[in-house]
């Protein structure tokens, strides 16, 4: 592994700028998902507000990539390309947004509910989110990156849901993809082994979490990911800040899943 980058000062500024500005495009880009509405209607939007604020898509070309979002549909995991597929009441849409300002990368994800939620779908996007909490509870000075990342799949495991492992979160600054990879679990056996977390790092962490297996499959695409039994899939992502006191999301906004009365008693 390469050295994990520490961040100080003026660069902190610019990653807090580069985070807000990608969860207010991530908002206003979500406010356009509704029946009827194409998913390349919607990565253009985004095109569009991202070009409003005077940043670039961190994703389009980056590695031939099409796209200026991600939008990863139902069983889709993450990658999705946006296009001619039109979004259907009772959808989940997972929507991620990368973008560059002034040389500095913000890069986060929500999963959208198109319309109410059956429970099991609710239950699923609330323990996604409860999980990417957990992990960043972790995300401090002097704890070691295995604690962050096997929280996740702890968390994960209380609701019987699946971590996806293939694809995992990253470091992320003036690159989209920086030192360190961030997966969503840990080898128990190492979990007293790899690099502690240093005030300055700055870490994209982000649960994948499926209803079913956890086997993914690459589409013909060569881009987008679908679960391999085609079942549901979140994806949430937050930004954040080691610090030498609680961890900063510099990507803040509302959780999605706020309270889940069914999904609180299985963790009881």
């Amino acid at each position: 592994m390469s050295a994990i980058p520490i961040r100080k000062g003026r660069q902190l500024d610019y990653m807090r700028r580069a985070g807000e500005i990608a969860a207010e495009v991530l908002k206003l880009t979500a406010k356009e998902i509704r029946p009827g509405v194409t998913t390349g209607e919607v990565d253009e939007a985004a095109a569009q507000f991202i070009a409003e604020r005077g940043c670039v898509s961190a994703f389009l070309g980056y590695r031939g990539f099409p796209g200026y979002t991600c939008i990863s549909m139902n069983e889709e995991v993450v990658h999705g390309i946006g296009g001619e597929r039109v979004i259907q009441y009772g959808d989940i849409v997972k929507l991620d947004v990368g973008i560059i300002k002034d040389g500095w990368v913000g890069d986060n994800a929500k999963t959208i509910p198109v319309g109410a939620m059956e429970p099991e779908v609710e239950r699923l996007l609330f323990a996604t989110e409860e999980s990417l909490q957990a992990a960043i509870d972790q995300a401090r000075d002097g704890v070691r990156l295995a604690q962050l990342c096997g929280a996740v799949e702890k968390c994960i495991d209380t609701f019987s849901f699946t971590v996806v492992k293939e694809f995992v979160g990253h470091g992320v600054g003036k690159n989209l993809h920086e030192e360190p990879q961030v997966p969503n679990h840990w080898d128990k056996s190492s979990m007293g082994k790899g690099p502690r977390l240093r005030a300055g790092m700055i870490l994209a962490i982000e649960p994948m979490v499926n209803a079913g297996g956890p086997d993914v499959r690459v589409l013909d695409d060569q881009w987008t990911v679908e679960t391999a039994d085609r079942s549901l899939s979140a994806h949430f992502e937050h930004t954040v800040l080691i610090t030498d006191d609680q961890p900063e999301i510099l990507t803040a906004r509302e959780r999605t899943v706020p309270n889940l009365t069914l999904a609180k008693s299985v963790m009881a």
